[in-house]
């Protein structure tokens, strides 16, 4: 312990130099809205950032303390319009429109923001203390995860879905299938097989995410908003009451807070998982231990813990991608895989003797971790107002100019009307399923994960050359088998007893009710 601590100083007094806290602050405030703005992502913020650092000649700890803040920022920015307007700013906010959208339309935006910030700086927190205290040895058991393992944890996060299902499990199921087939189409990596391409070199690389996501979420919810609105059917939005949460509603939320945040830190570990697998996990777990112990848990219609869950997770997640990063030299997520690259400007190879080698620059990253989320915090909690205001603009401005912004970040990736056109198709399909009950968010996580799947999977059998058992020799593979099984098969059984519970207790009433009569 004393020796953490000492370390813990050298990187206080790094991290506490006026540079490096004017560069904390402003990469907080740049990720913030890198995150709100859909379309861009913490990978396009830190990649855009490297050459400005890397001209100005800033040394390579203060670099790498720019780019982390900017990393943690946009987890914070992602939330914002995911909860205003239902557009999640990048994948990992996906979960947090299911329950936030709903708050927000209920005239509690500000405590949906204000509680998602808090979130966020808590999982954030934790899992900054976790990196210090574990790191090494999480560093060691992320090394068991070969590539069987990451599809079995993949498996594993879609079967975590099927909470999410609701009493439409054969709609959900649809839509998650719909996703992975979106995520199949371009030129094959392995193969170089052309793939629902329809020769058209537009969709060689594939149909990208930011398409994807845009259309579901955004273009399909202008398109409901103008419906409504066309047949005067437009919901009134009541006006924020209070301008934060309160502390009953802290402390309805904080086992929540604490338990993704936990969760969202270990899968973080994992090299490549990401956030987005952390909020999902996160999010689907949480509705099912609630939904099982407190009947009026309303997830997916305006529940506080629908918010918090995938918002701790997923900065826990981002901040825990650092570890395998500082510590193995392999990259935790593709913004760290980004950063990765950044360090090598420098001549700096991260790995296990960098802890020797540069422990300014470190555990100088470490210190200001803790920095940059404080500021995050009280950066945004006086801004939820500001951001709230949104929701009181009237439609006829607020849906040309969320289109403006959609069709912005559309444009953006490859600077080609064809994404502008995908777009729209894919917002028109998207109305029409959520016209028919089809939910969406499984459908973007299929998107978001599918690509990984198939990458693992094939690595998987390529080292048995096709054998299938690898998928299942090893106890962490078995173990997350047996937990997906449960996860499938347990809670159709247990509201199948509740059912027969409650038509037995109906008919014995109905013979009380007879007897006495």
């Amino acid at each position: 312990m004393s020796q953490i601590l000492d370390h813990l100083s050298i990187g206080f007094d790094v991290a506490f130099s006026w540079m490096n806290l004017l560069v904390a602050a402003l990469g907080a405030f740049l990720g913030t809205l890198v995150g709100v703005l859909p379309g861009l992502g913490p990978i396009n913020g830190v990649a855009m950032l490297i050459p400005i650092a890397y001209a100005l000649n800033l040394p390579p700890e203060t670099a790498l303390i720019l780019l982390a803040a900017v990393y943690v920022g946009a987890e914070y920015g992602g939330r914002i319009s995911a909860i205003l307007i239902n557009v999640p700013g990048e994948a990992s906010a996906i979960m947090t429109t299911l329950d936030g959208y709903p708050l927000a339309r209920k005239g509690l935006s500000n405590v949906a923001l204000s509680l998602s910030g808090w979130s966020a700086f808590c999982g954030a927190m934790i899992s900054t203390l976790g990196v210090i205290l574990l790191a090494p040895l999480l560093a060691r058991w992320a090394l068991a995860f070969g590539p069987a393992e990451y599809f079995v944890l993949i498996v594993f996060a879609f079967c975590c879905l099927t909470s999410l299902l609701g009493n439409q499990p054969v709609k959900g199921t649809l839509s998650a299938m719909l996703g992975l087939a979106i995520a199949t189409v371009g030129v094959d990596a392995n193969s170089g097989v052309y793939r629902y391409t329809f020769d058209s070199v537009h969709l060689f690389d594939g149909i990208d995410f930011v398409v994807v996501v845009i259309a579901l979420f955004a273009i399909a919810e202008l398109l409901e908003l103008l419906e409504s609105s066309v047949r005067g059917e437009s919901p009134e939005v009541p006006p924020n009451e209070r301008k934060l949460f309160n502390l009953q509603e802290l402390l309805f939320t904080k086992w929540t807070v604490l338990r993704s945040s936990i969760l969202g830190f270990f899968i973080g570990v994992l090299p490549g998982a990401g956030a987005s697998v952390a909020s999902a996990v996160a999010y689907s777990n949480e509705k099912r231990y609630q939904e099982g112990r407190d009947p009026d848990a309303c997830f997916g219609e305006g529940d506080l813990r629908g918010v918090t869950a995938p918002e701790a997770a997923s900065t826990a997640s981002a901040v825990g991608s650092f570890v395998p990063m500082l510590t193995l030299g392999v990259p935790g997520s593709g913004t760290t895989a980004v950063m990765m690259g950044a360090l090598t400007l420098y001549n700096i190879t991260p790995g296990p003797v960098l802890f020797d080698t540069k422990p300014e620059l470190v555990w100088g990253l470490v210190a200001s971790l803790f920095i940059a989320n404080v500021l995050l915090f009280l950066m945004n909690i006086p801004m939820v107002r500001v951001f709230s205001k949104v929701l009181s603009l009237p439609n006829w401005l607020l849906v040309p100019g969320i289109l403006c912004i959609s069709y912005i970040g559309v444009y953006a990736i490859n600077a080609g009307t064809f994404d502008l056109t995908m777009a729209a198709f894919l917002g028109l399909i998207g109305y029409l399923l959520r016209k028919g009950g089809v939910p969406m968010a499984p459908m973007v996580l299929g998107v978001v994960l599918g690509d990984m799947m198939e990458q693992n999977l094939r690595r998987a059998l390529s080292i048995t050359n096709g054998e299938l058992h690898i998928l299942w020799d090893s106890p962490i593979a078995l173990g997350l088998w047996i937990v997906s099984l449960c996860i499938v098969v347990i809670p159709p059984l247990m509201r199948r007893r509740h059912a027969r519970r409650r038509a037995q207790g109906k008919a014995v009433g109905a013979e009380l009710v007879a007897s006495d009569d």
